[in-house]
């Protein structure tokens, strides 16, 4: 781009894509690469609507001297493709010996601050994920935490009814043994005036032989009232019993769900905490990359005035900030993001 610039600045835009291209489809090395294989070059021809045979490929690396006679390509360089596509207005001879500005320093320079608005890019863009990540796991534990609290409240209701009913139970467990001890003692009230009168002297032969008959009946019998009190007393019994063990579950599953929530709240509310935290590390290290931005846009103005540039090199690091202001949020002066998905 240097050696061409007054005959192919127009292209320049074009020549960004090829090397974007080319990184693209060297699956191994990417920008690293040097060339690609010649089966990879072909696809590169044919992105960029120029489709060759594997002979039209050959002879125009031949023409530009690229290839021998005999030779077949082992990796082909972008530059190479170039002087053939360009082949009416470029030759290698010329390229090779072209003048490449007389700034050099100035370009290593500025190449220099343009790495590091990469690698300033690099680290925000790290500390951007790993603040979204840290936001995401707040907000998945604080809804965690919300859902334990739901939870702890259900069982604490839960817990109440269970007490209530342990409650009733006990209720009707007094009512069970009222009865029954009502029922006994009415019993026992009858076996004490029978036996009484069937050992009152006083009372004739008769009447007394007849309460005494009537205490052994009275005894030998297993009065319904009496025999349903004990029945309605043993469920009462068993039910208080039931009653009582779940009421304790419950109370003691509210209690492990409440401590749950607390738990949970806690950990959402440091998982709130460290996200607010790396969000501020993220923001501050989007600020500073858009000071080297600025500090790399400024100085390359400051190159561009200067007389005998290299432009084509100078071109390609503003092209390269231009590119690094994608990773810029708007509101920081980024690029407005194109959906691409549809």
């Amino acid at each position: 781009m240097n050696a061409y610039w007054d005959k192919h600045a127009d292209q320049a835009e074009a020549l960004w894509g090829y090397v974007k291209k080319f990184a693209q489809l060297d699956l191994e090395k990417k920008a690293e690469g040097t060339g690609l294989d010649e089966h990879n070059a072909h696809r590169f021809l044919e992105s960029i609507n120029e489709t060759k045979t594997v002979r039209e490929l050959r002879e125009n690396l031949r023409e530009t001297g690229a290839l021998g006679a005999n030779d077949r390509p082992k990796l082909v360089p972008l530059i190479h493709v170039l002087l053939f596509r360009y082949r009416a207005t470029t030759d290698w001879h010329y390229l090779v010996h072209a003048a490449q500005g007389d700034n050099t320093a100035e370009i290593e320079h500025a190449q220099s601050l343009l790495n590091q608005v990469i690698t300033a890019f690099a680290e925000a863009e790290s500390k951007a994920d790993a603040a979204a990540k840290a936001l995401r796991d707040a907000e998945s534990r604080e809804a965690e935490s919300r859902q334990s609290e739901a939870d702890a409240k259900n069982r604490e209701i839960e817990a109440g009814k269970r007490v209530v009913e342990a409650q009733r139970a006990q209720e009707e467990l007094a009512a069970a043994l009222a009865d029954l001890k009502a029922q006994e003692d009415a019993f026992n009230s009858k076996t004490d005036q029978l036996r009484s009168k069937s050992e009152d002297e006083s009372v004739s032969v008769v009447n007394r032989n007849k309460a005494k008959n009537e205490l052994a009946q009275h005894l030998s019998s297993d009065p319904l009232p009496l025999r349903k009190a004990k029945i309605t007393q043993e469920a009462a019994v068993k039910k208080a019993e039931r009653a009582s063990i779940a009421a304790t579950e419950a109370r003691r599953a509210s209690e492990a769900a409440r401590e749950a929530a607390v738990q949970a709240r806690k950990a959402a509310e440091q998982a709130r905490d460290a996200a607010s935290r790396a969000k501020a590390v993220a923001d501050e290290a989007v600020e500073a990359a858009k000071r080297k931005v600025e500090e790399a846009e400024a100085y390359l103005e400051e190159v561009k005035r200067k007389p005998g540039q290299a432009q084509g090199a100078i071109w390609w690091i503003q092209r390269g900030l231009e590119e690094a202001k994608n990773f810029l949020p708007e509101r920081k002066g980024g690029i407005k993001k194109v959906d691409t998905t549809r």
